[in-house]
């Protein structure tokens, strides 16, 4: 296959497997392993129980089970599950978390904030990013 295919074929980096070193993808990736490095996909990026992420996380959306520590970059919805644990700086669109995960970051929510409504002529400001 040249590097120029369609491919939904899933990258995986298995439990028992360490990864140094940065990773660019078009497809979707799942972590279960150890990566110390960053990662730049197109693809939906999933990390499992077991995974692990030290460095930096660029694209569209995010599943996390496992540890990260270090950026994320999503232009979609990060989702962390119970057994996440997240330490670090995050700039998303949307997140979700689950009741049990652990979430110590910075986080930048881009995207407009939609009006409230406002009917007595008062002009509320808008602002292109929100800070949770």
């Amino acid at each position: 296959m040249g590097l120029n295919s369609n491919t939904t074929q899933q990258n995986v980096i298995s439990q028992d497997t360490k990864v140094i070193g940065n990773i660019t993808s078009n497809s979707p990736i799942r972590i279960d392993g150890i990566l110390e490095g960053n990662l730049s996909t197109q693809g939906k990026i999933v990390v499992g129980k077991t995974g692990s992420i030290k460095g930096q996380l660029k694209g569209a959306n995010a599943d996390i089970e496992g540890k990260f520590s270090g950026k994320i970059e999503l232009t979609g919805t990060l989702v962390l599950k119970d057994t996440a644990h997240i330490e670090g700086e995050v700039m998303i669109g949307k997140l979700s978390v689950e009741p049990g995960a652990t979430f110590n970051a910075n986080c930048s929510m881009r995207g407009a904030i939609k009006s409230l409504g406002n009917e007595q002529g008062v002009s509320s400001p808008q602002k292109d990013e929100k800070t949770a």
